[in-house]
């Protein structure tokens, strides 16, 4: 008689569960009882599981901070990179650098705004939290030279500038805390966050007309 081949995917979804109540429960304590009162033990208890689970799934506290960091800056929690999502591949698509650029500031918007009240109660955490927010930062000058590069790439970027400054240049005008200071500290909409952002990046990176 043939041994039935294993069937893992009960197991992978049961896992992928847990993993999103792990997520669940540890933002639902981050809103409610702040970042010290969200501790390993208190995620486990409210997502209904040990917390061995917990250390073995993401590491400590400072694991899952960060996978729930990833998860709401993605909007899900596939494992599919940011530059090959569909909004991003829009902008690769896009032929027109002016249309690109308009793009990429609303991807830009969307991301702050999943991030908004996460980055809030984050920023507040103090140095033990430091280190998931400086992650963050490095991740995105990553991808931010990725779309930096790609309007070079296409004879879009503008002739005086040079890939790494106005890399930086665009790092630093996307920024989650730029957005809050707008956003929560000014009273802008997300909508006049977006176009300022777009007009500011066709300045600083696309060859004018």
């Amino acid at each position: 008689m043939t041994p039935r081949a294993y069937d893992a995917s009960r197991r992978q979804d049961a896992a992928r569960r847990r993993r999103a109540d792990v997520l669940a429960a540890c933002r639902e304590l981050l809103a409610s009882e702040g970042y010290r009162a969200t501790t390993v033990r208190a995620v486990a208890e409210r997502a209904g599981v040990s917390p061995e689970t917990i250390y073995k799934g993401f590491g400590g506290k400072t694991g899952l901070v960060k996978a729930l960091w990833d998860v709401t800056l993605a909007g899900d929690d596939e494992p599919v990179p940011m530059g090959r999502r569909p909004v991003l591949q829009e902008v690769w698509r896009t032929r027109d650098a002016r249309e690109k650029v308009r793009l990429y500031a609303a991807f830009v918007r969307g991301v702050h705004e999943r991030l908004a009240a996460l980055f809030s109660q984050l920023a507040q955490a103090g140095p033990e939290v430091a280190r998931v927010l400086e992650l963050g930062e490095e991740e995105r000058l990553i991808g931010v030279t990725a779309f930096v590069r790609h309007l070079a790439d296409g004879g879009d970027l503008r002739r005086d500038a040079e890939v790494a400054r106005a890399a930086d240049a665009c790092w630093a005008l996307t920024g989650p805390r730029l957005f809050h200071q707008l956003t929560e500290g000014r009273g802008w909409s997300a909508d006049a966050y977006q176009e300022w952002l777009a007009d500011l990046l066709l300045a600083a990176l696309v060859e004018p007309r």
